[in-house]
């Protein structure tokens, strides 16, 4: 499944420093519904948590690779839920001219509407005009996600 998770960029900066995602202040019901090997991909409405500053860019691609969300401890008694995920190398990118390719946005006067709620699932061709667009080669994403140790399945010992 391909996702579309929301937080400010600089947000979007720590879990791409650490490794993770992690959506709607924190909560574990979303992240639910998020599996290994899904494509997660960041959108950012503005560059700092509650400012509005009109960033509204794409900032980060990767794949999910935990089993289940997790929690963290950020101290003073925050332990948001998280996932892991192998980041994609990419470059932001500006939502506005997708808005018109994206099955998500197309036609719609309202489009931000839906980001509201964090997370939410959308069709693989957005996925992938999204990651053309920040750059994102899908065979490196895909040979990112396969874990290193991961046993060979196809090979047979006696």
């Amino acid at each position: 499944m391909d996702w579309l998770a929301v937080a400010s960029a600089n947000h979007v900066e720590r879990g791409l420093a650490g490794g993770f995602m992690q959506v709607c202040h924190g909560k574990g019901g979303p992240l639910r519904r998020v599996k290994p090997g899904d494509l997660v991909i960041y959108y950012s409405p503005s560059r700092v948590f509650g400012e509005k500053d009109g960033y509204m860019h794409f900032t980060a691609s990767g794949r999910v690779s935990s089993a289940l969300p997790y929690q963290a401890d950020m101290g003073g008694g925050f332990h948001p839920f998280r996932h892991d995920v192998v980041w994609d190398e990419a470059q932001a990118f500006p939502i506005r001219p997708l808005l018109q390719e994206l099955d998500l946005t197309r036609g719609k006067s309202n489009w931000a509407y839906p980001f509201r709620f964090g997370l939410l699932q959308i069709t693989e061709a957005d996925g992938d005009v999204i990651r053309g667009a920040m750059g994102v080669s899908q065979i490196s994403s895909i040979q990112k996600a396969i874990p290193a140790k991961v046993p060979d399945l196809f090979s047979w010992s006696a």
